[in-house]
């Protein structure tokens, strides 16, 4: 029997994995990113809980660093795909790290010396990183990468490194994996909110995103926790969420809802109150969206928290010509009135899309996408996690928008059915004794 090749090792893929490899399983998890661990490994609290992100995610990940049947294969991408169900032949690039991993022990002396600061899309532009980083203190594999294109060569890094495990030429590298199945659990993307000109992101520098607040939030993020205004640093005294940003809008083709929005929005104005109860708290929204276990129950602590709830979405952001805020207008379709609001920060709930690399690789598997650009399953009742494609399976946001506990159990249920198939190549293989 072959192996089983995991595309994308956010929770989803991650879950997969350990699953089948508990089976005794040889599985390749791969990864385009640095580390594993995905979009979760940005948030702070996962609703309705209000659990420590990490606190779920890290241990998983650990569990993938010292399981025996798995091969992480970071900074990898899928280049072709050949064979049938039982028989795959998956060719993956590996690009370079610049690291010796075998040498490199994470210490993180080289991040201290590197003089170069760059964009931090791990912290969402929130705070920055040095041409030789780690994505965060937990990623797996705990060893850092070196930047090639930010690199300035200076020579700290290399001078500094005891283990001399910083590499000055490294190359990509092409390994071919024979597998029995794939599982294709690639995530997703958010949406970018630069396509909502009304509502002014980046022309104003207190609209931000909600990963971008996740990241401002956390403790372990680039302001320790710390609500501030990327203006003038200050505390702002309200703070208003606008749903729907990318979500079922008609006008720019995304007609779906992405199903999480609503729930981060009420876990992070609670957070918000709590923290700082001084700051009051809007939620614009077309529809309150509240449908899992427990959703419903902790939409009413939000109310009960202080967060207030205002059905009706503003037409655009403008400058305030009293101050250095900012000022909208909008219709509460309740009430029939015209409110004009004059937030400190305006928090934009992006929505969920596939990944940049979703069509490409699609085109590899032979697999077919929704109009959305998801990618489709057989979806029926008894098959949700099944492609056209005998063999390989889809799994997490790569079918559809998905909260954590949705893709948890999407991984599973991949890992399950491409444990079938390798028992059911098993039997045949002894019948055919």
């Amino acid at each position: 029997m072959g192996d089983v090749v995991v595309i994308g090792a956010g929770v989803s893929g991650i879950q997969a994995a350990l699953d089948l490899a508990n089976h005794g399983i040889v599985v390749h998890l791969i990864e385009r990113e640095p580390t594993i661990g995905g979009h979760m490994a940005q948030l702070d609290k996962t609703f309705p809980t209000n659990d420590c992100s990490m606190c779920i995610l890290s241990p998983k990940m650990a569990d993938v660093q010292r399981h025996a049947n798995i091969r992480v294969h970071t900074l990898s991408e899928v280049e072709k795909v050949e064979g049938e169900v039982g028989h795959f032949r998956v060719t993956i690039r590996e690009h370079p790290r610049y690291i010796d991993m075998d040498a490199c022990t994470g210490c993180g002396d080289c991040i201290q010396i590197c003089p170069v600061e760059v964009y931090n899309r791990f912290d969402a532009g929130v705070g920055v990183r040095k041409a030789i980083y780690k994505p965060h203190p937990q990623a797996v594999p705990d060893r850092v990468v070196k930047d090639k294109e930010h690199c300035i060569e200076c020579g700290l890094c290399y001078d500094i490194c005891g283990p001399q495990a910083i590499l000055h030429e490294d190359a990509e590298k092409e390994v071919v994996i024979d597998a029995s199945s794939i599982i294709v659990s690639t995530g997703y993307d958010v949406f970018d909110a630069r396509k909502k000109l009304p509502l002014g992101y980046l022309k104003f520098p207190d609209v931000i995103t909600s990963l971008e607040l996740e990241r401002m939030i956390n403790a372990s993020g680039p302001t320790d926790g710390k609500i501030r205004r990327l203006s003038d640093g200050k505390e702002p005294k309200s703070i208003v969420f606008i749903q729907c940003v990318g979500s079922r809008d008609m006008l720019l083709s995304r007609p779906w809802c992405s199903c999480v929005c609503c729930m981060q929005a009420i876990k992070n104005a609670m957070l918000i109150r709590e923290k700082h109860p001084e700051i009051a708290v809007t939620i614009f929204y077309m529809d309150v969206r509240a449908y899992g276990k427990g959703y419903e129950e902790y939409y009413e602590r939000a109310k009960s928290a202080g967060v207030r709830f205002l059905r009706g979405i503003p037409s655009d952001v403008q400058a305030d010509n009293n101050g250095n805020g900012l000022r909208f207008q909008v219709e509460n379709t309740e009430t029939g009135e015209v409110e004009i609001l004059r937030p400190g920060l305006v928090v934009l709930s992006v929505g969920i899309q596939p990944t940049d690399a979703t069509a490409a690789l699609a085109g590899k598997l032979g697999l077919v996408l929704e109009e959305t650009g998801f990618i489709r399953s057989v979806h029926d009742a008894m098959d949700t996690v099944g492609t056209m494609r005998p063999g390989i399976y889809v799994a997490g946001a790569a079918i559809s928008p998905k909260d954590i506990p949705d893709s948890v159990a999407s991984g599973e249920s991949a890992a399950m059915r491409a444990f079938i198939d390798m028992k059911k190549e098993g039997a045949a293989r002894v019948r055919s004794r």
